[in-house]
């Protein structure tokens, strides 16, 4: 049988195969568009090394970056949205979140609970925009309410980060349009007691959201170039069909106009919020 040369196609061919690097080591960076190291990316809590763009991440990796590890007791974690409207668009509303609790492995696109930051006890909710762009449908009303009352009769304060893309979640119409109302009348009773709420807004964090609760804090903190509005830049332009200024709804422009009362970096985030935790109780 012939052997193959050292030089030969089939040889370099089996090579290159042998050196190829695996799916997903590499990753392009949506600031800078430097291909960067995933594994330096992560331990850079999925900030760019170079231009410090911040790439989303979810809920979880959101409370391991903010809690003292191993802290976390989650709070209705089984509870499960229902279809009041029988919505069925591309596919029926309980198909859809079937795929998407299989996709992103969360039962909603909320995480509530509490922890601790610092040694600090702490409420904490989280919403997801991987699930269906965390959008706010029933359960994640629910979810943030239950939490804000059970943080209000035990005087804890809350922190909750919103990733909202989707505001109200169209698949439960008014039931979701009602969550808007009914978690801001909660954060109320929770001022009404004394208690801190601070929100945390990373991108996006958009619509019905943006126009409740995360509106809300004592203290509003935002990550940085993180889109934060009612309707989108391009939804307002094709609306009012005026040039809106440069940079028009990112934190940046936020905090010059007064909206929110600091950009915080996500490596100084959990300092920053043991900080306001500590001041709040002293």
């Amino acid at each position: 049988m012939a052997q193959k040369r050292p030089g030969s196609a089939s040889t370099w061919q089996e090579h290159s195969e042998s050196k190829r690097v695996p799916e997903g080591v590499w990753m392009r960076c949506d600031g800078c568009q430097a291909t960067l190291y995933r594994k330096e990316v992560e331990r850079n809590l999925s900030v760019c090394p170079q231009c410090q763009h911040h790439f989303s991440i979810n809920a979880w990796e959101r409370i391991s970056q903010i809690l003292d590890q191993d802290t976390f007791e989650e709070w209705d974690a089984n509870m499960r949205p229902g279809d009041p409207l029988s919505f069925n668009d591309r596919r029926p509303y309980p198909d859809r979140i079937k795929a998407e609790q299989e996709r992103t492995g969360l039962k909603e696109a909320a995480v509530t609970g509490q922890g601790f930051i610092k040694g600090m006890r702490v409420v904490l909710g989280v919403t997801d925009s991987g699930f269906i762009m965390g959008s706010m449908g029933s359960v994640v009303g629910e979810k943030l309410t239950r939490a804000l009352e059970r943080a209000t009769e035990q005087l804890l304060p809350v922190v909750i980060i919103s990733g909202s893309g989707g505001g109200a979640r169209m698949h439960e119409g008014i039931f979701s349009l009602m969550q808007m109302a009914k978690v801001s009348a909660a954060i109320a009773r929770h001022s009404k007691a004394g208690c801190l709420f601070t929100s945390v807004l990373t991108h996006p964090t958009m619509g019905g959201v943006a126009a409740s609760f995360a509106s809300l804090g004592d203290v509003i903190l935002a990550e940085p170039k993180a889109l934060i509005g009612f309707a989108g830049p391009k939804v307002i332009q094709q609306t009012v069909r005026v040039q809106l200024p440069e940079g028009f709804q990112t934190s940046e422009f936020l905090l010059e106009h007064g909206f929110i009362d600091r950009i915080v970096q996500r490596s100084e985030l959990r300092s920053t919020l043991a900080e306001l935790l500590d001041y709040a109780s002293a």
